[in-house]
This record gives C-alpha cells, structure tokens and sequence, in this order.
C-alpha cells in the first residue's frame, strides 16, 4: 500500500478489525518512511446491482445516497452517525443477499421507511414526504397517524442518544 502523504510504498499494517457487520477490513497502517499513519478499508468486490428509478433509468447501486437519504431525514435529531450507518449497512445486506442483480428504487425506500419507523417519528415523516410525494397537510397527518398508538418518545436528558439501537 503506498503512503498517501509521501507517496512511498515501504508501509505496515499496525491494527486490523472487521467492521460492518464483518463486510469490511479496517486497517490502521504506518509508513516506514515518513512515519505518517492512515487508515484504509478493504471491501470484497462484489457483483454490481442495478437500481431501476421511478423513470425507468438504470444506475449501478450505491450505499452512500441510500446513507444520504438516511441523514438528510436525521437531520437535527440526536441519532448518532453510527445508527443511521447501521441501517445503510443493513440494506445494503438485503439487498447483496436476495441475489437479485436488479431492484427499484422504491424497493430500496420501502426498506429505508422501515427502518426509519421504527428508529424516529420526525425522521421516518420526512422520508415518507419525499417517498410518498406528500402534496397536502392532509397527507402529512395521516402519516402521523402511524404513530398515535404509540407510547410518546422520551425525551434524552443528555446529549447522549439514549435510543435502542437497531
């Protein structure tokens, strides 16, 4: 592996886990001759799903806008970056081991408003927005409807997030 920093190929891996539900290899490296540390993230290459959008468009799948629809819907709200990971990864998972090659993009929604559902009501209505095309109020509080039923949310007294986690 070369260095990033001086560009020499003389370096040594000091520190290896898996993360991601053991998908990926973190490896924490040292260059022999700057001394620099970096680290690097070694994923198996794996076949190439095929997103069908709503416009019959085709595009290779891709983690991280599934991650920024996620955060986009989390934004402001005290849920750490490492749950809202967790769920990316795990439809991510889903998706690989259904052995489809190819899946909608509304599939792919189904999965996140899932998730968000079950995670944060103010999270899981801003997907659902964009996801079901709300167009009036009407729309937006039969989608609160979900959650009447439910215990209300406690409040965290920290800054810590005090959520379960998924």
């Amino acid at each position: 592996m070369r260095c990033p920093y001086c560009k020499d190929e003389n370096t040594e891996v000091i520190d290896s886990r898996e993360v991601m539900e053991k998908e990926v290899t973190r490896r924490r490296r040292e260059c022999k001759h700057c001394k620099r540390r970096f680290t690097t993230y070694e994923r198996a290459e794996m076949e190439e799903i095929t997103v069908i959008k709503a416009n019959n468009t085709r595009q290779q799948f891709d983690r991280n806008k599934v991650l920024g629809g996620i955060l986009k819907a989390c934004e402001k709200r005290e849920i750490p970056r490492s749950v809202m990971d967790g769920i990316a990864d795990r439809i991510e998972v889903k998706i690989r081991t259904s052995g489809k090659l190819e899946i909608t993009s509304r599939e792919i929604g189904g999965m996140v408003i899932k998730e968000l559902e079950k995670l944060d009501p103010v999270a899981y209505i801003r997907f659902a927005s964009v996801y079901y095309k709300f167009d009036s109020p009407e729309e937006f509080k039969k989608a609160t409807s979900v959650f009447s039923g439910r215990a209300k949310a406690k409040k965290p007294k920290t800054k810590k997030w005090v959520g379960k986690t998924l």
